[in-house]
């Protein structure tokens, strides 16, 4: 019995975040001084989350993304992404990093059978990465993607635009993928701390088409059953793609097949929604048919669409590491 929610849309890719940890500190992400980070028995056991992933399977869950959170700061992480990848029924496993610790495991990330990565870059220039993230690393998340692209995992970077910060790197960005068999894909900033003034920061989809196309020739890309929402393009010639997700200038809601299960258990069927469902209990239960049950409830509660605009946002304030980007 597959899950489709009240709207007809068939949810089949669950974001599962193992964390709320973080080695970096990025500014649309979290404070400076970081969040409070929750006690070792207030996050889920990866039995927990392991069962949680077992029960949504048969429900049609097709695609998994671990996430944090950095995922790859939880001790045990990798054994834990082999025994998802071997869920039966499970066509995608799929991992969200900062690439900070991909030089080290991306070979062993490989081997337990992820499919895909995706990378949180927000600049190429180290003093304006160290800006977004209050690190120091750039060199050492470069030195991981190449690790990734040596052992032959697909590779999907993010960049957050931000007025004023890094949005005259796109053309940069978008050239990566010229020589490069990688995905690009440039994110309109989300107001998730609703920080004052964050309307000035955002960079709407259609203008960052409009200024790579004083540069580059590009076409549409069809994209497959279980791709993201991002619209994508191939500049002529290129190896690789661009994208754009347009969370606030152009909502994807209609096509929404997600939802997300937080490091402490709870669900959220809409990242921008206030609601959020706690299955800890049912999850320590560990009862799969009382589980499924639950599933099935809150899919049924799944909003049409989420607040936001280019200039409202009526969401309460979170953390991403909360939440799990």
């Amino acid at each position: 019995m597959q899950l489709i929610d009240t709207y007809g849309r068939k949810i089949n890719y669950l974001r599962l975040s193992v964390t709320d940890r973080c080695n970096m500190r990025c500014r649309y992400c979290m404070p400076e001084s970081g969040v409070t980070k929750l006690e070792h028995e207030d996050i889920l056991s990866y039995e927990q989350l392991f069962l949680l992933a077992r029960c949504a399977i048969p429900l049609g869950i097709e695609k998994i993304r671990v996430t944090g959170g950095e995922p790859l700061v939880r001790k045990g992480i990798v054994d834990f992404l082999a025994r998802l990848a071997q869920l039966p029924g499970l066509k995608q496993l799929v991992l969200t990093t900062n690439g900070m610790q991909l030089a080290e495991l991306a070979a062993p990330l490989r081997r337990a059978g992820v499919q895909r990565l995706n990378i949180s870059l927000d600049s190429l220039r180290p003093e304006v990465f160290a800006r977004i993230t209050r690190r120091n690393d750039l060199d050492r998340v470069l030195s991981g993607i190449a690790a990734a692209e040596n052992e032959g995992l697909p590779i999907k970077i993010n960049m957050v635009v931000m007025r004023g910060i890094n949005d005259d790197e796109l053309v940069d960005f978008a050239a990566m993928t010229r020589q490069r068999n990688c995905s690009v894909r440039f994110i309109e900033y989300m107001p998730v701390i609703k920080g004052e003034n964050w309307q000035s920061l955002v960079v709407s989809g259609a203008d960052i088409l409009d200024r790579l196309s004083q540069h580059f020739s590009f076409a549409p890309v069809v994209k497959g059953e279980l791709a993201g929402p991002a619209r994508e393009y191939r500049i002529a010639g290129a190896k690789g793609t661009i994208g754009v997700i347009t969370a606030l200038s152009g909502h994807f809601c209609d096509d929404c097949n997600r939802i997300r299960l937080t490091s402490s258990g709870r669900v959220k069927t809409c990242l921008f929604a206030n609601e959020e469902y706690d299955l800890s209990a049912l999850l320590a239960a560990g009862d799969p048919n009382a589980i499924q049950a639950a599933l099935r409830r809150l899919v049924g509660a799944k909003p049409a669409m989420h607040g936001l605009s280019e200039q409202e946002a009526d969401h309460e304030s979170f953390t991403m590491a909360r939440v799990g980007g």
